[in-house]
């Protein structure tokens, strides 16, 4: 493996770092105090090509490569979650997915307006008594003729009220639902302006809060049976793809956040003084630092390592959930240390490791839990799952001009 970052690598950091504090840093403490989401960003993250990043330019994409992707959400994330979230779900979650297990109809209709940025796309999985627990989601999508029915409620949907698409699952085998037999569930695209399709926005969120978080309901929405991705009773086996593929951006997001804490820190404790010196001469201090420094270290390899083996073309499920666990559970760490390093100026939203704070929570929490996370490195070690990397559906990057 080369860890140096090649031309191409760098002009992606360098674009996606200057975007963010050009389009993404200004105004955002009023609208993350506002629970507000600028649409306006989408739009300048489209002409910029970032919504189609590792995309085929066959599709409209920039044809980068999967270390491109992270590259951005870590430059994204070190100004605001909410921006880097918008490419968890357009990109890692949807977007990937159907490049991967899409049709050509498919690719053509939904893909390509997806990788120039002329719709937005997002993820329907979660339901209000459904999370971790897949099998456990109780939207149904029955078979009408040439058309799907589906009924259901998906909850704490990234982009809910703002996505012209929405990549969504539910039963088609309604006795396999009954014996929780996961080959009954199936995927499908669903467009907002279906009938009976209804979104709607979740406040009083803890962090995220310059993101548009919500649910989506749908009431007897006929699917064209044309929308179905993969086939039927694929539905868990997508799921568990498009997972994988969020779990690396949020694994990279969040190397971006303890960059941020450490920054920030590193800034803070040269200037403040305590008992007659700057705070950056006291151990404890250094202390905190030096394990924000670490953390990031360490989170950055884990998602490397996981974005090279993709470039490869080899399966990176165990790399990929090993990085997301660490680089969350750092990115927590470094938010609660910095509040920590900035006393009480720590506690307002006069300084931004507020902000880190209450954002670095969720990433343990969407995508897998922590604790789904370590499951999956305990059976790893324990032999219960499968560690041999094989070839995946996708081919190994960067793609040019096309799959």
């Amino acid at each position: 493996m080369n860890f140096e970052l090649t031309d191409d690598h760098l002009s992606v950091q360098k674009l996606t770092r200057e975007f963010a504090a050009k389009t993404i840093a200004p105004g955002l403490r009023e609208r993350d105090r506002e629970n507000r989401f600028d649409r306006n960003i989408l739009t300048k993250m489209a002409e910029s090509d970032i919504l189609g990043i590792c995309l085929p330019e066959k599709y409209g994409g920039a044809g980068m490569d999967y270390i491109s992707l992270g590259l951005a959400c870590e430059e994204l994330e070190y100004i605001d979650t909410s921006a880097r979230v918008i490419l968890s779900v357009h990109i890692g979650l949807n977007s990937l997915t159907l490049l991967s297990w899409g049709n050509q109809f498919q690719k053509e209709k939904y893909l390509t307006p997806q990788a120039k940025g002329e719709k937005i796309a997002s993820f329907g999985l979660t339901e209000p008594n459904a999370g971790s627990d897949v099998v456990g989601i109780q939207t149904t999508a029955v078979k009408r003729g040439d058309r799907y029915i589906l009924n259901g409620e998906k909850m704490w949907i990234s982009l809910a009220d703002i996505a012209d698409h929405f990549l969504v699952f539910g039963w088609t085998d309604i006795v396999k639902k009954n014996k929780r037999d996961h080959t009954g569930i199936s995927a499908f695209i669903v467009e907002r302006p279906f009938a009976g399709v209804t979104t709607g926005s979740i406040h009083g969120k803890l962090g995220v809060r310059a993101g548009n978080t919500g649910w989506v309901a749908m009431q007897d929405v006929e699917v064209p049976a044309e929308n179905l991705v993969g086939n039927e009773g694929e539905g868990f086996k997508i799921a568990m793809f498009c997972l994988e593929q969020g779990r690396y951006t949020v694994a990279a997001g969040s190397a971006g956040l303890i960059r941020a804490c450490l920054d920030a820190c590193v800034t803070y404790s040269h200037t403040r003084k305590a008992f007659e010196v700057p705070i950056a001469e006291h151990q404890l201090v250094k202390e905190m630092i030096a394990g924000m420094e670490a953390g990031f270290q360490i989170s950055r390899l884990l998602w490397l390592k996981a974005g090279w083996m993709r470039n490869v073309g080899l399966r990176a499920t165990r790399e990929t959930a090993l990085a997301k666990w660490i680089a969350c559970e750092q990115a927590e760490k470094a938010a609660a240390d910095s509040v920590q390093v900035h006393g009480a100026y720590g506690f307002s939203d006069e300084y931004p490791v507020e902000r880190f704070y209450r954002n670095a929570k969720g990433a343990s929490i969407y995508e897998g839990t922590r604790e789904i996370q370590k499951l999956m490195q305990a059976d790893y070690a324990l032999g219960f799952r499968a560690d041999r990397p094989r070839r995946v559906n996708l081919p190994p990057w960067p793609f040019g001009d096309g799959v």
